[in-house]
């Protein structure tokens, strides 16, 4: 009786396509697990040196030198691990400093990122509170080291949600709230160069060519609907700047940019595109108001509050700005960073497994 062998051209059976992908997915999804407790393992063994290390300072009269000790050994007995160096040992020192007990640290938000932007929190931010704001802020958007140092150093907390607007009065309560935590008081666009992209078409063009970088900025919920949108009422037609929606408050949003001070008459354009949006495009059983982000690079707030209490439609007033190539090279670049942490693996031999700062999280 002959044999029949099946090769990689036999029909796949009924159901197999689903089955395949649902067990890659598992796959993947296992592997996620794994690598983010190992992440939490590797760093619950750093602060619980870190708290050894102070612990005994503290009550033992243990000095500054017994941390140069203590890494000349480990690296002696472990000489195939990372994280053994003076200055790795310092910040865990440091960590046990911020967090003085383990479960503070372990189920709070730093425990879920890689080593590396940990020591970015402690080495730029003073207060406990602001580290892990920023460190829940990097979890939710995965934010790289750059993305981290970059939102520190350009005040995000301080920026989110503040932007004036009128949105008290156009939406409800609980909406408004929402609207409000979605907008900036100001927006940082690294990739747009003031003193090369001065007309209002030039900048819109440099935000739309570099598009996920223009994402970032505006919050990673936002969706790019599109750009110069044609809008159709009446016979007329009308285009919008840029039209965007937020894909988990389910609402569009107009984005009109400006060169210059604000001015009231920019509130009555801007009013009516997003009166347009809500009417022509909005979906009433789908889709959450219409709300507009007006950007100017000035603004007098005194003129502003007259300006938005006429109008009907929801609309905040953010500033933005760009960076020069002066401002921009004043930024750590992606390529220093991994700079540093190169010249700490050559210092330290090879890798510990797992290193944290490998983890992808």
């Amino acid at each position: 009786m002959p044999v029949t062998i099946e090769t990689s051209s036999s029909p796949t059976p009924n159901g197999y396509r689903e089955f395949i992908a649902d067990l890659k997915r598992r796959v993947r999804t296992t592997q996620y697990r794994a690598m983010r407790a190992a992440n939490t393992e590797v760093l619950r063994l750093y602060w619980s040196v870190g708290r050894d290390i102070l612990d005994r300072q503290r009550n033992e009269g243990w000095g500054a030198k017994i941390v140069d000790q203590i890494s000349a050994d480990m690296r002696r007995e472990f000489p195939g691990q990372h994280g053994w160096s003076r200055r790795s040992l310092l910040y865990m020192r440091k960590v046990a400093e911020a967090w003085p007990t383990e479960s503070e640290f372990v189920h709070q938000p730093g425990a879920q990122l890689p080593w590396r932007h940990v020591t970015v929190l402690l080495d730029k931010l003073d207060t406990r509170d602001d580290r892990e704001w920023y460190a829940a802020k990097a979890v939710q958007n995965g934010w790289s080291r750059a993305s981290l140092e970059f939102e520190i150093k350009t005040d995000l907390r301080k920026r989110l949600g503040s932007a004036p607007s009128n949105f008290a009065t156009t939406l409800d309560a609980v909406d408004s709230d929402l609207a409000q935590q979605a907008v900036k008081d100001s927006y940082v666009f690294e990739h747009l160069d003031p003193d090369e992209h001065v007309a209002e078409r030039d900048r819109e063009r440099v935000l739309m060519d570099r598009i996920q970088d223009t994402l970032l900025e505006l919050g990673r919920d936002m969706a790019f609907v599109g750009r110069q949108y044609r809008i159709e009422v009446g016979g007329d037609e009308f285009f919008v700047d840029l039209l965007f929606f937020h894909v988990t408050q389910l609402r569009y949003v107009v984005v009109e940019l400006k060169v210059g001070k604000f001015q009231p008459a920019h509130i009555g354009q801007i009013g009516t595109y997003v009166a347009m949006v809500d009417g022509e495009v909005r979906d009433p059983g789908l889709h959450a108001k219409t709300v507009g982000i007006l950007l100017c690079t000035e603004r007098n707030d005194a003129t502003l509050d007259y300006a938005l209490a006429g109008t009907a439609s929801p609309v905040a007033v953010a500033l933005y700005e760009g960076l020069t190539p002066a401002e921009r090279a004043a930024l750590p670049s992606p390529g220093e960073l991994e700079a540093v942490i190169e010249e700490e693996i050559h210092a330290q031999g090879p890798a510990m497994a797992p290193a944290p700062d490998q983890i992808p999280v």
